[in-house]
């Protein structure tokens, strides 16, 4: 609050409560003519706030209404390209599947050439290790059965030879204990 000084003329002629009661008096004038310009100001300061608040709120709409459509045409524009590359990528996939499956047709039509070639190969040499291994098994046998005969003849001269020892053991002992 403004300090009020009161010149002393005056002061003179209004005397002293006099002078008080003017500095009061003046003191409130002061305050009411504030209190007026800080209403008036207030309400200036509001009505702009508003003005300029529409008027962003309006721009903000417009810039909206601008992005919307952008965004919509490059959504439409991108969509459109999407398209033409699923397409391209498609024909593309056809052409390398029929590709790779003409390959695999003739890569199994190879091997399965190369696999009666090896089958055949197989069957022939298992056919001729058969034949030799009848072959060999034939002779094994021959030689086996002229073996066994040798030992069987072998086995009996010696079963004969332990009985007539045994027996001859037995005739001495029944002589010795009958004796």
């Amino acid at each position: 609050m403004a300090i009020v000084t009161v010149p002393r003329v005056l002061r003179e002629k209004l005397g002293e409560e006099g002078a008080e009661a003017l500095v009061v008096l003046l003191n409130e004038a002061l305050h009411h003519e504030r209190n007026n310009l800080l209403g008036i100001l207030e309400e200036r300061f509001e009505r702009r706030v508003t003005d300029e608040g529409k008027r962003l709120d309006n721009l903000i709409t417009e810039v909206e209404a601008r992005l919307n459509e952008r965004i919509t045409e490059v959504e439409a524009r991108l969509n459109e390209r999407i398209t033409e590359v699923e397409a391209r990528l498609n024909e593309r996939i056809t052409e390398v599947e029929a590709r790779l499956n003409e390959r695999i047709t003739e890569v199994e039509a190879r091997l399965n050439e190369r696999i009666t070639e090896v089958e055949a190969r197989l069957n022939e040499r298992i056919t001729s290790v058969e034949a030799k291994l009848e072959k060999q098994i034939a002779e094994v046998e021959a030689r086996l059965g002229e073996r066994l005969a040798g030992v069987r003849a072998d086995l009996i001269r010696w079963m004969f030879l332990f009985w007539v020892g045994q027996i001859g053991t037995f005739v001495a002992l029944l002589f010795a204990f009958l004796r």
